[in-house]
């Protein structure tokens, strides 16, 4: 049997949702690599709905995050709260502002912010069996909240969300685009992506290192 990833998503937009390239290149290496996967969200309404032209919210309009993820899985998606660790060997998250609005209120509420409890009931369970964690671009800003204090991540260099990460009792590192950070001990994997990317291949390049580097600890 092949090895076998959950990936969580936030929804479906980098501005409302989970970053669509990121999804993408995860998944696409994921499936370079034979690796199974599903893909879950939870059945929550989204914070709110931006439109991506614009960057402007949409007055009125009311969008869930699990039909909206559906879009990026094509269809094949599952509830978060239907995520069992036991049928699964590793779990990354793609980034997108929807893990700061949907997810959490990290979006808001900075170091004081609230983590989803679906979510911390789906992760959890995966750090205490020690299987691998992966988490890109703003995801590994929740790592505090969500598996405790002492526990290196990255989400590029940016002072402020550095900061706030410090300020949870997380232990910041600076990372370039193209690399990852990796927390040997704790079994968590993360790289900055579209945090600094400017292009595309520059997701794709540490998005790539973070996938294969979770395959290799799945073997460990």
């Amino acid at each position: 049997m092949s090895k076998q990833v959950a990936v969580i998503l936030s929804g479906c937009g980098v501005q409302d949702g989970s970053e669509i390239y990121e999804t993408t290149l995860t998944l696409l290496r994921l499936d370079q690599l034979g690796i199974g996967y599903r893909c879950f969200a939870p059945d929550i309404e989204q914070h709110h709905v931006i439109d991506h032209r614009t960057g402007e919210m949409a007055e009125g309009e009311v969008r869930r995050v699990l039909v909206e993820s559906a879009r990026l899985a094509r269809g094949e998606i599952s509830p978060l709260e239907d995520l069992d660790v036991v049928e699964f060997d590793a779990v990354i998250l793609p980034g997108g502002f929807g893990a700061a609005k949907n997810l959490s209120n990290f979006a808001w509420a900075g170091s004081d912010m609230e983590v989803l409890e679906d979510l911390v009931e789906a992760i959890v369970p995966f750090h205490e069996a020690r299987k691998p964690i992966g988490l890109m671009c703003i995801t590994p800003a929740l790592v505090p909240k969500l598996l405790g204090p002492g526990i290196s991540v990255t989400i590029g260099h940016d002072p402020g969300f550095s900061g706030a990460i410090s300020a949870m009792g997380g232990l910041h590192r600076s990372c370039g685009v193209e690399d990852i950070v990796v927390d040997f001990e704790n079994r968590v994997v993360t790289t900055p992506a579209y945090m600094l990317a400017t292009r595309i291949s520059e997701a794709a390049t540490g998005i790539f290192k973070l996938v294969d580097r979770i395959d290799e600890m799945m073997d460990l």
